[in-house]
């Protein structure tokens, strides 16, 4: 009777979702130290007795509010404001990157009459806006046609990116890293090389009420914990939801992710991902995807029209374009599968889903597929949902999440300070903040490994912290970094000399 309901209500609910972001793009104004335990998360809050996200939803800036107005530069409000202070921009055209190095800034647009204020990059520059203060807020704004990234931010907690509308930025769209406690949502986001919105060795996240679309990945959850993907609408991407374990990133560990309520259809777009990357050996037309991750609870969601397969639970060794990583967990252990939506979905699988159909006997392409190792996982109604080698599930009975309200922090936490550290902890820590989202130590990212980076400087750390402040564009397959010049010539070079050391 579930399954009967949830099928008569799909129509009017795609329906509804179009009508939103008919409003939403189309003129109506807009709503003006990483944990390494799963038990952890375990608070009152996790557990829905308080909204957590209020202290990021509420919260609302003290200071002053600057203008920016048509012909004038963000840049330039950004340099002038104060912690607290929020800068409002008003409808125009701003060709520019802005990068914020302080805490508790505000970037809001004010839409008027259908009217947005719009950073063009116009294929020429690299990144939008560019973060590593803590307490950032970027609402409102269309981004558009940059090479790197629409919204990166560098270590910045309690970060809160909502109501912008993202398209043709490059690499990613949104692209939080090394941050904790952050809630991107009611963003519209189309056109990423990469993914639309892609979180980076985070902690305590909120993804929810986005649309993502055209892209080659919609959502992915990259060596991350605590973190909740839910009420998104992702369709035409390569593939839908993503949650990974990258190998030789300095995080190892991705665990707690719930992703839930979330349509995932027709994710048949093709792969158009720099060739040799992660992300383009993922398979077109596969809706959720959890590679190595633990303690993934994926939960009533509508999983329709994925042509390889609606969803795909895979180890590091089943996987394109993968290098094994001995610090991590190459396994998916605990995966649950719970009362989820399955429509149509493998209908057209690539040929290594093709092979395992044969091998056990069957023509249906599959709602959910497992490949490799992994333990201690299950399925709901698993009789009614066409699974390829997943006979060794369990049953998972009545297993929920709802009583997990949010995974976000009943307060803000501290910002990271990078100058108060001591002098051996700064060099790891500002390659984990800033560094490694970028540059994985032997695996293709949006810039190239850190083996090839200490290859071609050797014992030259000086030379790499002098690229860091005036980076210039050296390779045609990847975009140019951007400039760190907000770090001092000290910072540079720690983080140079630790990236010569680094192994793994």
């Amino acid at each position: 009777m579930k399954k009967l309901l949830l099928g008569a209500v799909i129509g009017a609910l795609i329906a509804a979702i179009g009508l939103y972001v008919y409003q939403r793009v189309g003129g109506s104004a807009a709503p003006t130290g990483p944990v390494e335990t799963a038990e952890s998360s375990l608070t009152a809050a996790s557990k829905g007795k308080i909204d957590a996200g209020a202290s990021l939803r509420t919260v609302k800036m003290a200071g002053s509010i600057l203008t920016v107005k048509d012909g004038e530069s963000i840049q330039a409000a950004v340099s002038k404001a104060k912690p607290g202070d929020t800068i409002q921009v008003m409808p125009g055209l701003y060709k520019e990157t802005v990068y914020i190095d302080k805490d508790n800034i505000a970037i809001v647009g004010v839409i008027d009459k259908g009217a947005w204020p719009v950073m063009d990059g116009e294929r020429k520059l690299n990144d939008a806006i560019l973060y590593s203060g803590s307490g950032i807020r970027i609402e409102n704004m269309k981004i558009v046609h940059y090479k790197g990234n629409a919204i990166m931010g560098q270590a910045g907690n309690n970060f809160v990116i909502r109501y912008n509308w993202i398209v043709d930025t490059g690499v990613y769209g949104i692209f939080p890293q090394f941050g904790k406690n952050g809630l991107v949502e009611y963003n519209v986001i189309s056109g990423i090389e990469d993914a639309a919105i892609y979180i980076g060795m985070c902690d305590n996240i909120q993804v929810s009420n986005n649309e993502v679309f055209a892209s080659v990945a919609g959502i992915e959850i990259e060596n991350t914990r605590h973190a909740i993907v839910e009420n998104n609408l992702v369709y035409d991407n390569a593939g839908g939801i993503l949650t990974f374990i990258t190998p030789g990133l300095p995080i190892k560990t991705t665990f707690d992710v719930i992703i839930r309520d979330n349509f995932v259809v027709n994710n048949n777009h093709k792969n158009f991902g720099a060739p040799g990357s992660i992300v383009s050996g993922v398979p077109s037309g596969t809706g959720i995807i959890v590679m190595a991750a633990d303690d993934v609870r994926i939960e009533d969601n509508i999983i329709r029209g994925n042509k390889n397969a609606g969803i795909i639970v895979a180890d590091h060794k089943s996987f394109a374009n993968i290098t094994i990583d001995p610090e991590a967990d190459p396994n998916p252990d605990r995966v649950s599968i719970l009362r989820n939506f399955f429509a149509n979905n493998g209908y057209e699988p690539i040929d290594d889903v093709k092979a395992l159909m044969a091998l056990n006997l069957t023509k249906q392409g599959p709602d959910a597929l497992a490949i490799g190792g992994g333990t201690g996982s299950c399925i709901s109604n698993h009789g009614s949902v066409k699974t390829l080698n997943m006979g060794s599930w369990a049953d998972c009975g009545n297993a929920t999440s709802r009583d997990v309200g949010s995974l976000l922090l009943p307060k803000p936490v501290p910002a990271r300070v990078m100058g108060a550290m001591e002098q051996h902890e700064l060099g790891p820590r500002l390659y984990s903040g800033i560094c490694a989202g970028c540059h994985a130590y032997n695996a293709r990212m949006i810039g190239p490994p850190t083996q090839i980076i200490q290859a071609m400087y050797a014992d030259n750390p000086q030379g790499i912290a002098d690229y860091i402040a005036n980076p210039v564009k050296k390779r045609d397959d990847f975009p140019a970094m951007p400039s760190q010049g907000h770090l001092n010539e000290a910072q540079r070079l720690a983080v140079a000399k630790y990236m010569l050391e680094v192994k793994q």
